[in-house]
């Protein structure tokens, strides 16, 4: 049995292949990022789904791209929980990149692949290779145009009192806003990333009105700025988008890309179905 896992830090999906490549099954769990969560919270999250923990004596081979993977001790630290559950599986573990890229890529074709959900990242395939230029420092300083990011752009305006009157009661209507609360999810608990992309379905949904426009506007920009600009021949190949927000946000994408003379690719809200069609095509490899 083999396991394609893609994992972000909101969610992880999980799908079983057999060697001729059907789909034994499917499920999703809660995000996995070693990053932001501890040991035994990513160890309780995977044994609690019925279907890994009754089949993980039969796992062979797990592929796993996930979020914080892009670091080696991180990487080490989850690899060491699937070698304890998975004992009987060969384990290849790539950051998310590595998924996006797969997902959204035409064999031969160079392109750079985007990252747009809970977190944010952005390399380069060369039609063979991924060349990833800047290394993700995470939620705290990076991450630009993603979920948390843009959850922390509300927060702020909504504390300096940039919102509107409208924006602010509607705002505090969909969340608890009260400064214990808000320091609390952020510097004590588990997943701070996740708490904060929660607020952005709340500039999603007023994504229209000038004050959401300009932070979507200004995320983007700076993502452009600080990722896709840093290659070269970024004017010359498609760029391709994985992810919740580049999905919801994608006529805003398409807008600014013409501002800066980039050609959009595919857009793609979920890779583990394009990351199992890829499998598929290597499964006489794997076996």
């Amino acid at each position: 049995m083999i396991l394609v896992v893609d994992s972000g830090s909101t969610k992880t999906d999980w799908i079983s292949i057999d060697d001729i490549g059907s789909v034994l099954f499917s499920t999703q769990t809660l995000g996995l990022n070693p990053q932001v969560l501890s040991s035994a919270i990513l160890n309780e999250r995977i044994i609690n789904n019925y279907d890994l923990y009754q089949n993980r004596n039969e796992v062979t081979k797990l592929f796993f791209y996930g979020a914080g993977c892009g670091v080696s001790s991180s990487k080490k630290r989850i690899e060491k929980i699937f070698r304890e559950i998975f004992s009987n599986a060969e384990l290849d573990i790539k950051e998310d990149t590595y998924a996006a890229v797969y997902s959204a890529f035409k064999p031969g074709e160079p392109s750079i692949v985007c990252i747009l959900g809970t977190g944010s990242n952005c390399t380069y395939y060369n039609g063979k290779d991924i060349e990833q230029r800047v290394v993700s420092l995470g939620y705290v300083l990076m991450d630009e145009a993603s979920g948390n990011f843009f959850g922390k752009q509300l927060i702020r305006s909504y504390y300096f009192k940039e919102m509107t009157e409208e924006h602010s009661k509607a705002f505090e209507n969909e969340f608890k806003l009260d400064p214990d609360t808000v320091k609390e999810n952020i510097y004590r608990k588990e997943n701070p990333n996740t708490y904060l992309a929660t607020f952005a379905k709340f500039l999603i949904d007023r994504k229209s009105h000038p004050i959401m426009k300009g932070i979507i506007h200004n995320g983007l920009k700076r993502f452009i700025e600080h990722q896709i600009l840093q290659f070269n021949n970024s004017r010359e190949v498609p760029i391709h988008f994985v992810g919740s927000i580049a999905f919801y946000l994608q006529d805003e994408i398409k807008e600014i890309l013409i501002e800066y003379e980039l050609s959009i690719g595919s857009i793609i809200r979920r890779p583990i179905d394009g990351l199992l069609n890829h499998h598929k095509l290597q499964i006489d490899n794997l076996i």
